[in-house]
């Protein structure tokens, strides 16, 4: 990796990689709750480089390389309760520091694509700084309504499972995790998902960011309001297999924003299984270029 680190203003910094040729179109991608920059393949950032974007992954704040603050996050009791420490960040501040880096990278307007978490930062962003998106894909997300978009039962119980305390733990968790919320209409790449969760214990062993960016997701609530906002075009991509936020999530995202497209994969779930990558790379890719979207 090609990594860097930028100071995106307010105490944050991000780590960043940038990927093809820096004069290209710009193509942001966002990662999804507890994952890092490469939970974006390699290979797939490479693919969409190969198609003439300049594509730049990053780690949100408190993952991997980013700035992690040092608040204890709430209880999973609480934070359904609405109480959170005064230190507790939300989706606009997210928001904020993806909008910070764009300052610090010199990128003006930029199609952004977001998973999971990453997709709620992403349409946050659209909302809040319309000026500032060229063209938003909203992957495996949903509005922040407790009544859609809700992972199974037995996702939740895996959720609620103590913290790795070794890269073994780590890997084994991942591997655990991902076979339940995976694509199960598509191969399961073990050796990939223990790849990537090693590497991800060697950048960043912490444990208490995932709390953390929970409590930025609950804090900010119900955010259909925001995205009825939303004027950048906007495409809706959701497996119809997904445990961890039910496909009811991506249906609602789509009925919010203005003009939003919904595509529907079937056998995905919640994960880039590489079978999908041919058609999940043309969405993405026909989306930008699209006439009607991609006119100054």
């Amino acid at each position: 990796m090609n990594e860097q680190i930028a100071d995106v203003g307010r105490g944050i910094s991000l780590a960043y990689e940038r990927i093809g040729d820096t004069g290209a179109e710009p193509l942001v991608l966002v990662a999804g709750l507890g994952q890092q920059l490469h939970s974006w393949p390699d290979a797939f950032c490479a693919e969409l480089a190969g198609r003439g974007f300049q594509v730049v992954r990053f780690d949100n704040r408190d993952a991997g390389r980013s700035t992690h603050p040092r608040f204890r996050p709430s209880s999973l009791p609480a934070m359904f309760a609405g109480r959170f420490p005064p230190e507790q960040y939300d989706l606009k501040d997210m928001a904020a520091d993806t909008v910070g880096l764009l300052d610090a990278l010199g990128l003006d307007r930029v199609h952004l694509a977001g998973v999971s978490m990453g997709g709620m930062i992403s349409q946050s962003v659209a909302a809040l700084h319309p000026a500032r998106v060229r063209t938003l894909t909203s992957i495996m997300s949903t509005t922040g309504s407790r009544l859609l978009g809700r992972p199974a039962f037995s996702t939740l119980r895996l959720m609620g499972g103590k913290p790795p305390k070794s890269r073994e733990e780590a890997v084994e968790s991942a591997v655990k995790m991902f076979r339940h919320i995976g694509s199960h209409g598509f191969p399961f790449d073990e050796a990939h998902v223990r790849e990537r969760a090693g590497t991800g214990w060697d950048r960043d062993p912490t444990a208490g960011g995932v709390g953390r960016q929970l409590g930025a997701i609950l804090k900010s609530g119900n955010r259909t309001a925001w995205l009825r906002k939303i004027t950048a075009p906007t495409l809706v991509i959701h497996g119809d297999r997904d445990r961890m936020v039910h496909p009811t999530g991506g249906a609602a995202t789509a009925r919010a924003i203005p003009g939003a497209r919904l595509e529907t994969v079937p056998g995905m779930g919640h994960d880039l299984p590489e079978g999908a990558w041919p058609h999940l790379l043309d969405l993405i890719d026909g989306h930008a270029r699209s006439s009607d979207v991609t006119a100054p």
